[in-house]
């Protein structure tokens, strides 16, 4: 590639390591050439690094030479010596003065007899009684990591040998610090890509020659060529395995693991993931496994496609690597990305089949439970026999409390009116209400919950058990639980229920009264109260009922006291606004309280919710109290109009302009200059509610909220300041 004028070369030169010659009275000076050609803008366009070495030959070397000098004046002649190296060459100069012979026959052997004496040092080796011994003699170990260097691409089989010498000192840490002396983890990294681009190589060759099978000659050449590369593919993945242990064992310290990260660690290993050998697979998925729990190994594996391989082994034979896959899998499940993936390359139906075996159910259930958490994943389970094993387990726990995990799935899973169809049918929600109020789960009743805020025939199931919902409200046990049944009740927004008859019948209202004071409960109790008195209000009966309790006053001193907490405000709004499609109830909040006063004030909040909620509540207000029609339409125009009235305000009049608007005084008293929009103007006479239900539901809700059947929403299980509810920590 040949530089053009907007182009310029740049070469950089990183010195390495100093050694000395084996058999010769001379320095080895191993250094990198990166040669780059950058752009105008100074910008890499083209990369080239080479790996060199300099042999410093040192003739008048002998036993009278000054060693200082002749050190100084090896790095000031050799410019790719860095002068901080001086005190490493003197050290090997006064070493190559004192030695007598070459440091080692072995370093002179043939390839066949390096191999033999290599064997031999490793079956000293893997004894870990010896490795102390072996650790004192430089020489040997020294004589080792050269001839690896030197000759690790001549044999496959004399490299395996010395890196599994190697490997037996890196599984004590003690000797960690000799294996990163000898740089031995970077050659292994530098021997892995070599061998993963040479099996490129050899499945290229396979597939040109298995092109023509019915030439017989193409075809025993092919059978010959096969034979041969599984012959090497067996050395090559001994290889392999030997040297990703060795990095594996090595990287128990973070530091040294990050230089692997920075190598390329995540992509050599996830491309051997290709191969069939379960043992090496199961190493490789190990060590990405222990990679996984950093989110920056993470992102490199959701670039290299991990999950598209991971789902190939599932599932397996082999228990150990199904095992470690399973878990590399859960530790990648925190990443919404990733589920995603999962789902879209078929995992789902695979987990799921899991969940009958014991080995890996627990496993297979956190992955699933994670997948369980995003929306758009939720309704893929209704395709699957994962809800009906669910249940069945439920139920298999006859009276002992139920696994997190376990409960937390189906919570989750219940949230999708599908799914709540599923768990629902034949005796679903009657087995799961009969084991909720006989053992007080909370857990348990926020499944059910989640089922009731499904519109439709769902909520029609409930009616045969609101007796018994309403009795656990009343009774002193777990807070947790009433809570759960309070909002299970609330979510019942279905006409054919008699709400006058239920309160009466099970004296509720004095319980929601009492339960409105502020500290009287925890908060989240008092807001399910909230929620409850707005779904009752919908009857008009109720919310006469719950009007001369003195409910409205309560709720407006618990405004007051939340007024900080935007779910609080939004839901007491909401009740007012139900109380204001009944007559009885309307005259009481317009004439008796000043909720309307506080409605006005929260026209103009920065939640959009709270905003609607109001602006539906003061419309209904304003068409049938003429006084505060007005004072609602002023406000909305000065809040509209706020900057040029306050431009009015601030202008003096000038003689030669006494009017902004010509000689006419009254203009500003025209009705067109008001906004006609959002009910600022008022509504024609004789508008009843009637007008509204064709823009509202049934029961009076609007529809501009996102809750179950226009209400507004309510976070009641995962609120803004709390985690979700379930969760597990990586695994290593």
């Amino acid at each position: 590639m040949q530089p053009d004028e907007s182009q310029y070369l740049q070469r950089k030169c990183r010195t390495g390591d100093i050694d000395v010659h084996p058999t010769e009275k001379a320095l080895v000076v191993y250094y990198e050439v990166e040669a780059s050609i950058l752009g105008e803008a100074g910008n890499a366009r083209h990369e080239e690094k080479k790996e060199c070495q300099k042999i410093i030959r040192l003739r008048s070397l002998n036993a009278s030479t000054d060693v200082s000098a002749l050190a100084r004046k090896v790095v000031e002649e050799c410019k790719i010596i860095h002068p901080s190296k001086l005190a490493e060459v003197e050290h090997l100069l006064l070493y190559l003065q004192n030695r007598k012979k070459p440091s080692s026959k072995f370093d002179i052997l043939p390839m066949t007899e390096k191999i033999r004496g290599s064997t031999l040092i490793l079956h000293l080796a893997r004894n870990p009684d010896n490795l102390e011994e072996l650790l004192h003699n430089e020489t040997v170990l020294g004589a080792l990591a050269r001839v690896l260097r030197e000759d690790w691409k001549h044999s496959v089989e004399l490299a395996t040998t010395i890196i599994y010498v190697f490997f037996c000192f890196s599984s004590f840490s003690q000797f960690h610090g000799l294996i990163t002396h000898y740089k031995i983890g970077v050659l292994c990294m530098n021997i892995i890509e070599h061998e993963l681009k040479k099996y490129d190589l050899w499945q290229d060759e396979l597939e040109k020659k298995s092109k023509d099978p019915e030439n017989q000659s193409l075809r025993k050449e092919y059978e010959k060529t096969l034979k041969k590369y599984q012959s090497l593919l067996v050395k090559q993945e001994q290889l392999l395995r030997v040297a990703f242990y060795l990095l594996l064992n090595l990287s128990e310290d973070t530091r040294t693991e990050l230089k692997m990260r920075n190598k390329n660690i995540v992509h050599l290993l996830v491309k051997s993931l290709e191969r069939d050998n379960e043992e090496l697979l199961v190493l490789v998925v190990s060590f990405l496994k222990k990679l996984s729990i950093f989110l920056e190994n993470k992102n490199d594996m959701a670039e290299m496609d991990t999950v598209e391989k991971l789902a190939c082994l599932v599932p397996c034979e082999q228990e150990d690597l199904m095992n470690v896959t399973l878990r590399l899998l859960l530790n990648l499940s925190f990443d919404t990305g990733l589920r995603t993936k999962m789902v879209h390359v078929g995992l789902l139906p695979k987990l799921t089949a899991l969940l009958g075996n014991d080995t890996y159910k627990h496993v297979a259930m956190r992955i699933l439970y994670h997948i369980s958490v995003d929306d758009k994943s939720k309704s893929m389970f209704a395709y699957t026999d994962c809800i009906p094993q669910l249940i069945q387990m439920l139920f298999e726990h006859g009276e002992e409390r139920m696994d997190n995990e376990l409960i937390s799935f189906c919570i989750n899973l219940a949230a999708n009116k599908t799914n709540a169809q599923i768990i629902c049918e034949g005796n679903g929600l009657k087995m799961l209400m009969k084991r909720a109020l006989k053992l007080k789960d909370p857990l348990l009743m926020k499944m059910i919950r989640n089922i009731s805020q499904h519109d439709g025939p769902l909520k029609q199931l409930f009616i045969d058990y609101v007796g018994d919902l309403a009795a656990q409200i009343k009774q002193e046990g777990d807070e947790e639980f009433v809570i759960e049944c309070l909002g299970t009740m609330a979510n019942l927004t279905i006409p054919d229920l008699d709400w006058e008859l239920l309160l009466k019948e099970y004296n509720l209202v004095p319980y929601l009264k009492d339960h409105l004071k502020p500290g009287s409960a925890e908060d989240d109790l008092i807001l399910e109260v909230v929620i409850m008195i707005g779904t009752v209000s919908m009857d008009d009966s109720c919310a006469v009922m719950l009007a001369k309790s003195g409910i409205i006053p309560a709720l407006i001193e618990l405004l007051n006291a939340q007024q900080e907490d935007d779910e609080f405000v939004c839901q007491i709004i909401y009740v007012f606004y139900q109380m204001v499609f009944h007559q009885a109830t309307r005259d009481v909040i317009i004439k008796d309280t000043q909720a309307p006063a506080y409605l006005i004030d929260l026209m103009h909040d920065k939640n959009l919710e709270i905003r609607q909620v109001c602006d539906n509540t003061l419309d209904i207000i304003a068409e049938y109290d003429e006084e505060w029609g007005k004072k609602i339409q002023s406000e909305k125009f000065r809040w509209h109009n706020s900057q040029w009235l306050e431009m009015v305000e601030s202008r003096q009049m000038e003689d030669a302009e006494p009017y902004l608007y010509g000689n006419d005084p009254d203009a500003l008293e025209q009705p067109d200059l008001f906004y006609s929009t959002d009910g600022m103007m008022a509504p024609e006479p004789g508008l009843s509610p009637d007008f509204y239900s064709q823009f509202h539901s049934q029961n009076g809700d609007f529809n501009a909220c996102d809750g179950a059947d226009g209400r507004p929403a309510t976070a009641y299980g995962f609120r803004p300041d709390e985690p979700f509810f379930h969760g597990y920590g990586s695994t290593r």
